[in-house]
């Protein structure tokens, strides 16, 4: 009776915040979250190093970055450096932090103008922007209901769908690019990542795009698809390399991807909302959020010094602390020293190299579509009466449809092309906010902000 008095309150330890489970019990579940991110973590650093024509022996440095500046910025949200009031460095919440696909259509399009240099460059900006953001939430979240963080969502998602069409066909400029071999790929991985997540339970469908990657791996080494060149000239051991890649401030790179971080600094807060209701049944504290933000922002400043892309919080991760209720720091502290490790072995990150980009793609398209979805549920959160449709359809057009046209913007200064011509997601968002404040509420607008604002009270 004792043993299993004893077993249940070493099991409760899980399911505290502070508690401290045993490595036996927490390495599985670090396990868990660490397989279900991975593939999101390093598929932007190797979309980005092929947008800025990389040698294999840098694209291996992007990804080992990477991985060290998720695990970092994971242990700096864990364990906050500061806890005050009025300012914090870090949320204190079981969050995973890793390389977001939210901004990879800007990167991409940065980094084949300007190089790799100018996304640094616009990162320390935007992570500025980030912390700015976080200190005053209170007065600018208001400036970013559903609606139009919804729309900037779907844009993202949208603006994805042709890199992985690309990736699926091999990679645009690749000998074989189109062949009926990428697509076989492409599809055998695709089908299996669907089948997993619709038919599987458990750890298989948390990690159905790992399990789908290895098999469209396994497929391509049949075909002869996969060379290892980069692996055999890959050391061991090697820490991150300070300003490997140098940094520059472009003026339009920043701008673009400046807006980009306000906006997703207000969508972190979904994220830890999501973390703090699904896990511990109660909203996130004021402290937690600005603590969250700024932690984002600070990490944003400090990362391209190393060499590491956007950080952001992971959706699928918070899935995870939702279904399982396991909040122990200590789980996620043990997922971000996995993360390090494997960033520490150039060996490690080499291989990822080495995955063909059918794979990828096959893998990712489902990825990018389930990213414009959320951004249609979050959009059908409010009513779809005439000004909110409005909204919605001219941003998604207008930054869709200027950056697909491409000589729209060719009499323009190239400022003016970087910024609002080469990803949609920008345009996208500035339409959205501006229409969202100068068109008129009808009355069931109204009556909604009424309903929150009695509900906040």
């Amino acid at each position: 009776m004792d043993g299993q008095t004893g077993g249940g309150n070493a099991a409760a330890e899980l399911f505290r915040l502070d508690g401290k489970p045993s490595v036996a019990q927490a390495l599985p579940l670090a396990l868990q979250h660490v397989v279900a991110m991975i593939v999101g973590c390093v598929t932007p650093a190797i979309i980005v190093s092929g947008a800025a024509g990389l040698s294999p022996q840098d694209s291996v440095i992007l990804i080992q970055a990477a991985l060290v500046m998720s695990a970092v910025t994971t242990l700096v949200q864990l364990y906050p450096l500061l806890r005050g009031k009025k300012i914090s460095i870090g949320s204190g919440l079981p969050v995973i932090m890793g390389i977001s696909f939210a901004y990879v259509p800007t990167m991409q399009a940065v980094a084949g103008d300007f190089g790799i240099a100018a996304i640094f460059g616009a990162q320390i900006i935007g992570g500025i922007v980030a912390v700015i953001v976080g200190i005053f939430i209170r007065q600018i979240r208001k400036f970013f209901p559903p609606l139009i963080t919804g729309t900037v969502v779907f844009a993202i998602g949208l603006s994805l769908y042709p890199t992985a069409i690309n990736y699926m066909a091999g990679g645009v400029g690749s000998e074989n690019y189109g062949s009926w071999q990428n697509w076989f790929v492409a599809l055998v991985t695709l089908t299996i990542v669907t089948g997993l997540n619709h038919y599987g339970k458990g750890i298989w469908k948390l990690s159905s795009i790992l399990i789908g990657i290895i098999a469209g791996y396994a497929v391509s080494l049949c075909f002869g698809m996969v060379d290892f060149s980069s692996v055999s000239d890959a050391s061991l051991f090697q820490l991150p390399i300070p300003l490997h890649f140098g940094v520059e401030f472009e003026v339009s790179s920043c701008v673009a991807i400046g807006v980009l971080f306000a906006i997703n600094s207000i969508q972190a807060i979904g994220d830890f909302t999501a973390t703090t209701t699904g896990g511990m049944d109660r909203m996130p504290l004021d402290e937690e959020l600005n603590g969250g933000i700024v932690a984002y922002g600070i990490c944003n400043i400090v990362c391209p010094l190393f060499g590491g892309l956007p950080t952001a919080t992971f959706s699928q991760n918070v899935g995870i602390v939702s279904s399982t209720k396991v909040v122990a720091k200590r789980v996620f502290g043990i997922a971000a020293a996995i993360l390090l490790a494997a960033g520490l072995i150039p060996k490690f990150s080499s291989i990822l190299t080495t995955i063909p980009s059918c794979v990828l793609g096959g893998a990712t398209v489902s990825v990018f579509a389930s990213i414009a979805m959320t951004g249609v549920k979050l959009v059908t959160a409010s009513p779809m009466n005439y000004r909110n449709t409005t909204i919605v359809g001219l941003a998604v057009a207008l930054g869709m449809g200027i950056t697909q046209a491409n000589a729209a913007l060719a009499s323009f200064p190239a400022w003016v092309t970087t910024i609002f011509g080469r990803s949609p997601v920008v345009l996208a968002t500035i339409v959205a906010i501006i229409l969202n404040l100068v068109l008129p509420k009808g009355p069931e607008d109204h009556a909604i902000e009424i309903m929150k604002k009695e509900g906040a009270g």
